[in-house]
């Protein structure tokens, strides 16, 4: 059954990403609110690296939202792009990090899916390092996160939030083409 905290997070953090898929500078006070909330959502279904996930986004939306106003010499950032080689390295550092990471939780806790939780965990930190940065190489990022998190959070009974995955993938997919055009564009702040 879903609870009003999962039902209050859903909310915000669905705004926040709608708002990040817009280049939307209010995605990050939004995303701050409806992370706490999720924090205690998953501490409650023991997905613990997803609520240590959740203190990483507060933490990182208090800079990212530094950095799209600031980040460029006092001025806005500028959606970019990275490269196909950065998107690679990025992708050989998560998924290591998520081997150790969900070995840890697997030896040391009683975490439900250690591993996938991990790769959540793992490539959510980059995919939010991009997006601090304003590289459309977050939504490669955000599309694998999506669609690991999906069966895992409906196996939790999180059905809600595993149905709004679904929505934040789509959603992905579409910020990644509206991002690209924006890397185009010399005024793409």
């Amino acid at each position: 059954m879903t609870s009003a905290a999962e039902l209050l997070a859903n909310g915000m953090v669905t705004i926040s990403i709608l708002l990040a898929g817009r280049n939307n500078i209010h995605t990050w006070w939004t995303g701050i609110v409806g992370c706490l909330i999720f924090a205690a959502v998953f501490h409650a279904a023991r997905l613990y690296a997803d609520v240590t996930l959740q203190g990483f986004f507060v933490a990182a939306s208090l800079i990212g939202w530094r950095q799209w106003l600031r980040g460029d010499r006092g001025h806005a950032l500028r959606v970019s792009r990275g490269g196909w080689r950065l998107l690679g390295l990025a992708a050989g550092v998560g998924t290591v990090a998520a081997i150790a990471y969900g070995a840890l939780l697997h030896r040391f806790t009683d975490a439900y899916a250690p591993f996938l939780d991990s790769a959540i965990l793992a490539f959510s930190v980059l995919a939010q390092i991009f997006l601090m940065q304003r590289r459309i190489e977050t939504w490669p990022f955000w599309l694998a996160v999506n669609s690991l998190a999906v069966p895992l959070y409906a196996s939790r009974g999180l059905y809600l939030t595993a149905g709004l995955y679904v929505i934040y993938w789509i959603n992905a997919l579409v910020a990644w083409r509206w991002w690209r055009k924006l890397a185009c564009r010399p005024e793409a702040a």
